[in-house]
């Protein structure tokens, strides 16, 4: 095998390894499924200890990039992308402007694939998405149960037919119950202005929408729905800005939470 060898005085050994092991994998064109070289192999080329080898492969198992296999040893694999970031997301373990750039990711992609929704929509799609909006229990100033409007997006990223946008919406449920639990009364007092006004964005709305094959329409009302969680994000910053209207006081609350920088 053709790796470098290591010195064993830095102070970060495990992180060079990793590296090291990285660059070895890329340089001899090694592909999913391919086996890798046991550890043994790898400690003497290396010249570092089988325990550094072993806790460098750990990092690599723990990314999804390599994995043990009875009788074959460790295989490379293709690591989830998002699979990470599934387990770190913890919103009670988050600051609160980790949780709001996590919202404003999420609504930057839903109103980002709108493209691939229309491409890729079926007369079936439709079907199951009019199927979600029967079972739909609403509470009230289109605050759905989570679960039915977990359901009702998750279909419309499954539309995509991308696996890694329709892996994204698991992991980002957590953060959007967080929020919604934590903000209740904003979101519904936001909501109940807005059917006054007429500008309410309901699943049904979208969903005649995508049926009507308004592209351009949709886009636009897939930002009108996410308005309550566009006014959360835009607000975080008021703290550095001149308010220009009162702010209900549990937004004032999160707002004050946020680190300075």
């Amino acid at each position: 095998m053709n790796i470098q060898k290591i010195e064993s005085t830095t102070i970060t050994l495990v992180d060079r390894v990793e590296e090291e092991l990285l660059t070895y994998l890329t340089n001899q064109d090694f592909k999913i499924g391919d086996k890798l070289p046991s550890e043994t192999e790898l400690s003497e080329s290396l010249g570092v200890t089988r325990n550094v080898v072993r806790e460098a492969l750990s990092r690599l198992k723990m990314m999804g990039m390599v994995e043990s296999r009875t009788r074959r040893g460790m295989i490379l694999t293709e690591p989830a992308i998002f699979g990470g970031m599934q387990r770190a997301i913890r919103p009670k373990l988050m600051s609160r402007q980790a949780l709001l750039e996590l919202l404003a990711f999420r609504v930057a992609l839903e109103v980002g694939i709108t493209g691939f929704i229309f491409q890729n929509v079926t007369d079936e799609d439709i079907w199951e998405l009019e199927q979600i909006l029967h079972m739909q229990e609403a509470m009230g100033e289109n605050i759905y149960a989570n679960l039915s409007e977990h359901q009702f997006h998750s279909k419309l990223y499954e539309i995509t037919r991308n696996k890694t946008i329709i892996n994204f919406q698991s992991i980002i449920q957590p953060v959007i119950e967080f929020v919604k639990a934590n903000l209740r009364s904003y979101v519904s007092r936001t909501n109940a202005e807005l059917r006054k006004q007429g500008e309410l964005v309901t699943h049904q709305k979208l969903l005649e929408l995508i049926k009507t094959g308004d592209e351009e329409g949709y886009r636009k009302a897939i930002e009108q729905h996410f308005f309550v969680y566009r006014e959360i994000i835009r607000n975080r910053g008021l703290e550095t800005l001149e308010v220009k209207r009162e702010l209900p006081e549990e937004l004032k609350s999160m707002i004050s939470d946020l680190p300075a920088n």
